[in-house]
């Protein structure tokens, strides 16, 4: 995939349990890519992306979100979307568009629960923090829960990555 117009993503690794490797770095890119070209996002933009364990996405958890347990990946949009119309206002966001944190170690506890890829599951992970930094939001109701795993499901498709349904994921 190559966009037409400039992404910066900022890469962090907070974390010594898992690898964090230049092939795991462009599988991120390509999942933050194939999402800004499902929602045809088409303005210049950023992203930082931290790579962690379960002990520090529990205490981001914990701090930011009032749960006190390990998950698989944060997000942190940098815009409020009020939710008065059908679709985000992508089209008005430019620059930065957010922070996704993701747990390396529970993303690879989650591929040998779900019985796929390490790799399909940080892409996994990352095009479904991408569309909160868009603005979905899956615990809003059903019927955003279902088009959020519908936007999982033609994103993961494009990566060549899609694995059954995504039901019993994030």
């Amino acid at each position: 995939m190559k966009r037409k117009l400039k992404l910066k993503i900022y890469f962090e690794n907070s974390q010594e349990k898992l690898p964090v490797s230049y092939r795991l770095k462009m599988l991120v890119r390509d999942a933050i890519e194939a999402s800004l070209d499902f929602e045809q996002y088409n303005n210049p933009t950023e992203v930082s992306v931290t790579f962690t364990d379960n002990a520090g996405i529990h205490e981001l958890n914990k701090k930011f979100r009032g749960v006190d347990k390990p998950t698989d990946v944060l997000s942190f949009p940098l815009f409020d979307y009020d939710g008065t119309s059908e679709e985000p206002p992508v089209d008005e966001m430019r620059g930065m568009l957010g922070d996704i944190v993701l747990s390396l170690e529970q993303a690879q506890a989650q591929a040998e629960s779900f019985g796929h890829s390490f790799e399909r599951e940080v892409a996994f992970l990352t095009v479904h923090s991408m569309l909160h930094l868009l603005g979905y939001d899956h615990e809003t109701g059903e019927v955003d829960e279902a088009d959020m795993r519908m936007r999982q499901r033609e994103i993961m498709d494009m990566l060549g990555l899609a694995v059954g349904h995504e039901e019993d994921e994030a």
